[in-house]
């Protein structure tokens, strides 16, 4: 706002724009630093002879419809997961049916995900069609397959119309079906083997050609096995371009101005790719401690309200630092109290064996418990809330716990267990993880601190690592 020529507060709708450009007679109009609400207004400004710069409106209409970006996938040869779209309550169970459980739900009309929900069978699909939406043929609900323990990835990339530019891949930390505003997420990739990284850029640079994108893209694919999916293709600026241009120091968002005024990626001195010897992590920032009553899980509702960036030569560093920025800073010693589902119980017993190897005692609510013991875990059991007292409540009130994780189930009921122990973590800022991801993360960053001090370096140290590589082929 300091540095515009001009600032117009007004909404995002096409008379109110027109107003704008009818007073300033612009050269043309970007629409792909705004978010989603901008990209709706292509096809109504073209057609009143507005110019738009960057991506032509018809590429970025074949992105926004379903079923036009599914047919150019299908042609380039590059696989999503299987999906339909639901125009009633019938024909959404229809295809969550041919398509299998479990399924990601979600209304065509909304975004942040909001309303959007992983349902595993008719049951938990007809409740959701009856109390989250309205599904109408004006509305309806999209339906695809949910990939399992996968692994997402976000990817944002610069496109002058011939080259691209591909600053980094962001690898989640938190498994697929957290909402990826709401995962925390580190560059460079830090388990993904040299070959899927390649397949990664790969079909980023092929969607990016056949749209004829110019600017920036973003694209958020799913990696299950050795096999990469794409989930969405974003012709516009995402919310990770702040992140990724912190963390390289390349400013996207200056670099793809410049392309939009018809400079080339040549021109501008900008590689094909470039290297991260050192690792950023960014996690987000949530409102709970404000937000008396509800639930901290994660999912594929976004809760997030800001984010925050750790940066380090090792990961679990970067990642113990930003932690730290978020407010939720990890222990390096004391009680660890653990409660998680049944199916992820000896998931989670190899992590837990290494928290008791450092030094933490482990509580357990019984049935983990029981679980730990089976595997040769130590745990002292403690009691639900519905088993009576003292239980795990108390524990925390009394201030003997230092760190829990607690994986949800499934459900909304706010007198659960699992409910009521993640609202007390918030109420007395107790570092509380939900997912196994987040805490096997969680795991390294401890043992890291554990070996060695936290260390101090300025962005201006680590850009200049970054290794430029001009040779690649776009």
């Amino acid at each position: 706002y300091d540095t515009s020529d001009k600032l117009y507060f007004e909404p995002l709708v096409f008379e109110d724009i027109m107003n704008i450009i009818e007073k300033e007679q612009p050269e043309g109009a970007i629409l792909q630093f705004g978010g989603q609400t901008p990209l709706n207004l292509a096809f109504p400004l073209s057609e009143q002879g507005v110019k738009i710069l960057g991506t032509p409106s018809e590429s970025i209409d074949r992105v926004e419809d379903r079923k036009l970006c599914s047919e150019m996938l299908q042609r380039l040869g590059i696989p999503q997961p299987e999906c339909g779209t639901g125009f009633s309550a019938d024909e959404a169970k229809e295809i969550a049916k041919r398509i299998g459980y479990p399924v990601l739900v979600r209304p065509s009309y909304v975004l942040g995900g909001r309303a959007m929900q992983i349902v595993q069978d008719d049951a938990e699909l007809g409740e959701y069609m009856r109390e989250a939406v309205k599904v109408s043929p004006k509305y309806p609900v999209l339906v695809d397959k949910f990939l399992q323990d996968a692994i997402e990835l976000d990817v944002d990339a610069v496109v002058d119309g011939r080259d691209v530019f591909i600053p980094g891949i962001m690898q989640h930390i938190e498994q697929a079906g957290i909402h990826s505003g709401d995962s925390a997420c580190v560059v460079p990739p830090q388990t993904l083997d040299e070959e899927v990284v390649k397949t990664v850029k790969e079909y980023t640079r092929k969607i990016a050609k056949e749209l004829g994108v110019v600017g920036l893209m973003n694209v958020q694919l799913a990696v299950k096995g050795r096999s990469v999916y794409v989930l969405e293709v974003n012709p516009r600026a995402s919310r990770t371009v702040p992140f990724i241009s912190k963390a390289t120091g390349f400013p996207l968002a200056k670099i793809a101005t410049r392309v939009l005024l018809r400079y080339t990626l040549e021109e501008l001195g900008i590689p094909s790719e470039i290297e991260i010897p050192y690792a950023c992590v960014k996690e987000s920032v949530f409102p709970f401690i404000k937000l008396h009553g509800v639930d901290p899980v994660l999912g594929p509702e976004m809760k997030s309200t800001g984010e925050v960036m750790g940066i380090d030569r090792d990961f679990a560093q970067a990642y113990f630092k930003a932690q730290i920025a978020a407010g939720n800073t990890l222990p390096t010693e004391g009680n660890a109290f653990t409660s998680v589902r049944k199916e992820d119980q000896l998931k989670f017993a190899p992590m837990l064996r290494k928290l008791k190897e450092l030094g933490f005692e482990i509580l357990a609510t019984d049935g983990t418990h029981n679980t730990l013991k089976e595997a040769g875990v130590k745990s002292r059991q403690v009691l639900k809330v519905s088993q009576g007292s003292p239980n795990i409540i108390d524990c925390i009130h009394a201030g003997e716990v230092t760190l829990i994780i607690n994986t949800p189930t499934i459900g909304r009921n706010p007198a659960r267990d699992g409910y009521m122990i993640r609202r007390a973590a918030i109420d007395f800022r107790i570092p509380y993880i939900t997912t196994l991801a987040g805490a096997q993360a969680a795991v390294q960053a401890i043992e890291s601190m554990l070996k060695g001090k936290i260390s101090i370096g300025s962005l201006n140290e680590y850009h200049p690592t970054v290794k430029k590589k001009f040779h690649a082929v776009n």
